[in-house]
């Protein structure tokens, strides 16, 4: 990432575009907090910073990943889960800042989750190329709290599908600062990311970042 702050706007409602029942994009919703985002994403980094996990199938996932939060998600071959400890350092994951908070608590009281408070935030890392394989989220203890997911710099293909794998899923054009949530009947549908296409942006360079939000336990 570019030392740039991002740039911000207004703080106007910004517009919605429904994906299912109970799921929604906000279009720029995280727009008035990037000033601070950037520099909090610097400073979880520099403490954890994105490696590439393996699937319990023995592959190495394209999207580098890293977390902040009082627990994160992780993967090897033994299994998915939701550890307290980055398995690198042996310490801690980074704590949530404040600005990632507020941003999740906003955007899923937008869609109509009230009283959303994250306990996990996966941060991935996608370079033109990189993909993520149409999943469930289905690691969590709570299934009634949302998912709330944040897009960064390149722009992406979200595909959103069904309760089934087999079910066609939609696509959806995401943007810097776009913000897509999820819950209720949709909570688990599947979804992933289509590989990302080459390109350039003005702050965040030849890359997408996303900060997924979860309730874990």
């Amino acid at each position: 990432m570019t030392a740039d702050l991002f740039e911000s706007v207004g703080d106007t409602r910004p517009p919605r575009e429904a994906m299912a029942e109970g799921a929604v994009v906000l279009r720029g919703f995280a727009r008035p907090f990037e000033a601070e985002l950037l520099p909090a994403l610097r400073a979880i980094l520099k403490q954890s910073p994105f490696r590439h996990l393996v699937t319990p199938g023995g592959h190495r996932m394209s999207v580098a990943m890293t977390n902040c939060g009082s627990v994160g998600w992780v993967s090897d071959p033994t299994g998915y889960r939701y550890d307290a400890i980055d398995p690198e350092s042996g310490q801690k994951w980074p704590a949530m800042p404040p600005v990632l908070r507020r941003l999740a608590a906003d955007a899923a009281d937008d869609a109509g989750y009230k009283g959303f408070a994250p306990e996990a935030c996966l941060i991935n890392r996608y370079v033109p190329g990189a993909k993520l394989s149409l999943h469930q989220d289905k690691d969590e203890l709570d299934f009634a709290a949302p998912i709330v997911s944040v897009s960064l710099g390149l722009p992406a293909i979200f595909l959103f599908g069904g309760l089934k794998r087999a079910d066609k899923p939609a696509r959806f054009r995401l943007e810097h600062s776009d913000v897509v949530v999820w819950g209720g009947p949709s909570r688990l549908f599947f979804h992933g990311v289509a590989p990302l296409a080459d390109g350039e942006h003005a702050v965040m360079c030849r890359q997408r970042i996303n900060l997924t939000f979860r309730k874990a336990r």
